[in-house]
């Protein structure tokens, strides 16, 4: 049975700070908008069922880093109503506003500050109709009593950025266009026995089931206006 502190482990993912001298857009864009990302997360995804209790909100210190960086984090358990199978933990953190100073923290950089090894990672593509799949990255962290295997992807602005670099390219894309987007990280991993097979096809399985499973309106929110609209019409 998951925990609620391995739910919350990657809580403290959710915090970073950049640096460099940041351009001054005068516009916004936000695919969220007024919404609350909690309610927008269907509690039915595929084979998976979302727990009894309410969606779990990461609880964010006024004043502290993550509470500047992040409008909303949600995090929530996930069991396979069949009951085989292992749980899946969804994490999603939204910012309002993207820029230099404000920026989605990757678990590359969170997972080893809290003590993982990182043992695997590569790229990976989430399938969606349309032929049109979700960039996304799989990896693998662990400590001596602790194995996980994680898929996720990133959204900043209308870009789906992959890595550090990408992500930096693009704020700057949109900060050239006069514009600071908002963006979301979207995150599935579930626990293992240290010796058993990474579980990747999984978590891919699950996180392209979300997608499916919101409302064709509120897809942009996690994949971008362009493809949740290619999305449909495919």
């Amino acid at each position: 049975m998951i925990e609620r502190r391995d739910l919350l482990i990657g809580g403290a993912c959710f915090a970073a700070v950049g640096l460099g001298a940041a351009l001054r857009p005068s516009r916004r864009l936000s695919l969220l908008g007024v919404a609350k990302l909690g309610p927008l997360i269907p509690r039915r995804v595929g084979r998976w069922q979302a727990g009894n209790t309410a969606e779990l909100i990461v609880p964010q210190i006024p004043g502290s880093l993550a509470d500047r960086l992040y409008s909303e984090t949600v995090a929530q358990i996930y069991e396979p109503i069949d009951g085989a199978g292992p749980a899946i933990m969804l994490l999603m953190a939204y910012g309002a506003t993207q820029s230099d100073l404000l920026q989605l923290h990757r678990p590359e950089s969170c997972y080893p500050a809290l003590g993982f090894a990182l043992e695997e990672r590569h790229f990976t593509n989430l399938s969606l109709p349309a032929d049109d799949p979700i960039p996304a990255v799989a990896l693998t962290a662990t400590t001596s009593t602790r194995t996980e295997d994680i898929v996720y992807w990133t959204r900043l602005g209308e870009y789906l950025p992959r890595t550090a670099a990408e992500q930096r390219l693009a704020r700057f894309r949109t900060a050239l266009n006069g514009v600071v987007a908002d963006g979301v990280l979207v995150r599935a991993s579930l626990l293992r026995n240290r010796d058993g097979p990474a579980q990747f096809k999984v978590l891919a399985g699950f996180l392209t089931d979300l997608v499916k499973a919101m409302p064709a309106a509120d897809r942009k929110v996690l994949v971008g206006t362009s493809r949740a609209k290619r999305m449909y019409q495919g």
